[in-house]
């Protein structure tokens, strides 16, 4: 499986000329344009030459801009079949058992996994993880499909450190938990298509106090990209109606696992303390 435009840009993009940059920029913000255009087209609007987006399709290590425009159409158009019609497209494929949903779901997660084993920095990594190792405070912010991401991450969080928190929980106001944070402090947003306002709003905030953003998103046109200190773009590709969170589950898994793997013995030793508490308490039960 071939990495994809979104991978390929985020691992090239600090090493690209200021011209290349911004005919990358221009395909991010605009890529129904950039695919469907002439390539003359697309540089009159833009202000930038053709050869320009030749030149960015070979440092991508694509054969030219038109195997880069192929990608964009084939994307385009899978993302311009919306929800709905996605589902329809799934009772259509499997209610006759032509293919068994659970096997192609399978099939299409495990090209996720291992797209991402292969194309994750694994520096950056180390990076959000040293910087959240490090902060006063952690923010954790997720709406939409990836709430559920995000609370589970807290819940694991909670085992080894005190300074985590969800913004915007149970009600509680998204400005409250964004007062005071500074160069300090870490935020952390899980959002993919179709994108939270508010969590891109907290973005851009958030950097204009200083705050160490993470994020995780599906796609480099995410608009709160450019307000991140790091970010992981991860592969949601799935036969479903909706895009698959698998990977984000294990992402951010492997997140608390590097973190708890570098951790003091104070952070182990509030593990084994929560466990015991929660067993005081009775809110598990071994057998």
């Amino acid at each position: 499986m071939n990495a994809t435009f979104e991978t390929r840009l985020q691992k090239r993009y600090g090493d690209l000329s200021g011209s290349l940059r911004s005919a990358a920029d221009f395909i991010t913000q605009n890529p129904i344009d950039a695919a469907t255009r002439p390539l003359r087209r697309v540089s009159g609007e833009s202000g930038i030459s053709p050869a320009a987006f030749s030149r960015l399709a070979r440092a991508l290590d694509y054969d030219d801009f038109a195997e880069l425009r192929e990608e964009l159409r084939l994307k385009i158009s899978d993302h311009v079949n919306r929800f709905a019609d996605r589902a329809e497209q799934l009772h259509h494929d499997h209610s006759a058992q032509n293919e068994q949903f659970i096997d192609a779901h399978l099939a299409a997660c495990q090209l996720n996994l291992q797209a991402l084993v292969r194309d994750i920095d694994r520096d950056a990594l180390d990076v959000a993880v040293d910087r959240i190792s490090m902060a006063r405070k952690v923010l954790l912010l997720g709406a939409l499909g990836s709430t559920g991401v995000v609370e589970y991450l807290s819940y694991l969080a909670n085992f080894c450190a005190e300074n985590w928190t969800m913004a915007s929980r149970m009600g509680a106001s998204l400005g409250g938990g964004l007062a005071g944070l500074d160069e300090r402090d870490v935020l952390l947003i899980v959002t993919k298509p179709p994108f939270s306002g508010r969590a891109l709003r907290a973005a851009e905030l958030a950097k204009s106090q200083g705050v160490y953003v993470i994020l995780i998103t599906d796609t480099h046109s995410c608009p709160a990209l450019k307000h991140a200190a790091v970010c992981f773009i991860v592969p949601t590709n799935s036969p479903h109606f909706y895009s698959s969170y698998v990977v984000t589950v294990f992402l951010v898994e492997t997140l608390i696992g590097v973190l708890v793997s570098r951790s003091s013995s104070d952070a182990r030793a509030r593990i084994a303390d929560v466990e015991n508490a929660n067993r005081i308490l009775a809110e598990v039960w071994d057998l």
